[in-house]
């Protein structure tokens, strides 16, 4: 095994998650996956698996659903950014995700911003996958989940502790001595999460997959970051590459860097090894390595790179300078 082995994750072999959130046992949410690909992450389960659990500055994950299955209201104090792998998806956001809400297509890509509720459900007709970006290495730390999801959490036996921790009723399990349960936001406190109207979220923070073909079409478009098509500082930047974006072999900066395919067969070339990487693989490349991409195969292909930067970890800031 050459070294580079042990930092791709294949789609084929991620393992999934059933009870990583506390919405696990609530119907129309009980049939999610979670899955954790670099980092700690975000799930409340102790049965949760990390394939690589490396700490670069940002999280990668990903969620799996079947149609009509749907992930409840929380909110982040950090990025969390999706894009669609497979099928088709709504996001939606606010109190009771009624302040608006958008069809997310294969390829497109969502900076959610923090500091609101947001949830999503697969709207399509088969199994959909989106991947997930979620900024800091510690990105379990900062979500809260509206108050009637951790309501219904408990109507079905399922309590979340103010250690982040998950308890299942239902399996003898109760809250250790000395833990209390996770409180549930006030009144007062809900004033602070914004209601925020889909006109300031779709232009400031969604890129559409097609969009980006286009700018990517002949160099790297840069998605998110200062400059980039979604002005943002997350502490990590999104370039998009297309086929005919990247060709002479270029080394990762001084920070890692994670390359994250959507449509095609990319041959990734490190140093004296050679893979092909396919739409749903994840590769950790480490700083200063050098890399080569090129198209595998002929036909549409297209690739996320994420590269980790100086920046904090911490609230969204497009549309506020």
């Amino acid at each position: 095994m050459t070294p580079i082995d042990s930092r791709i994750v294949r789609y084929g072999e991620l393992k999934p998650c059933k009870t990583a959130f506390i919405d696990a046992h609530t119907p129309g949410s009980d049939q999610k996956e979670n899955f954790t690909i670099i980092g700690g992450g975000v799930s409340e389960s102790p049965d949760q698996h990390v394939h690589i659990t490396d700490a670069i500055g940002f999280n990668i994950g990903a969620a799996g659903q079947p149609p009509k299955c749907r992930n409840s209201l929380h909110s982040h104090t950090t990025a969390e950014v999706f894009f669609v792998l497979s099928g088709r998806w709504r996001f939606f956001w606010g109190r009771w995700g009624s302040a608006g809400d958008f069809v997310a297509e294969e390829g497109d890509i969502f900076n959610i911003p923090t500091g609101m509720f947001r949830g999503f459900e697969n709207i399509g007709t088969d199994y959909g996958m989106i991947m997930a970006i979620l900024g800091g290495d510690d990105a379990g730390g900062g979500v809260t989940w509206a108050p009637q999801v951790i309501q219904d959490a408990r109507d079905h036996g399922l309590v979340l502790g103010e250690n982040g921790v998950l308890y299942d009723a239902g399996s003898g399990q109760k809250l250790p001595e000395g833990v209390a349960p996770m409180p549930v936001l006030t009144e007062e406190q809900l004033k602070s999460f914004p209601e925020v109207p889909i006109e300031a979220v779709v232009p400031a923070y969604v890129g559409r997959y097609q969009d980006m073909r286009a700018l990517g079409a002949r160099r790297p478009a840069k998605i998110i970051g200062r400059e980039a098509l979604i002005k943002d500082q997350p502490g990590f930047e999104v370039e998009f590459l297309t086929g005919g974006s990247l060709g002479d072999t270029v080394q990762t900066p001084k920070r890692p860097t994670v390359l994250m395919p959507v449509k095609g067969h990319w041959r990734l070339t490190l140093e004296d090894f050679e893979t092909t990487l396919n739409p749903g693989d994840t590769a950790l490349l480490y700083p200063n390595e050098n890399y080569r991409l090129t198209g595998a195969m002929t036909g549409e292909q297209s690739l996320y790179r994420i590269i980790a930067t100086d920046d904090p970890a911490g609230a969204t800031w497009t549309g506020s300078t």
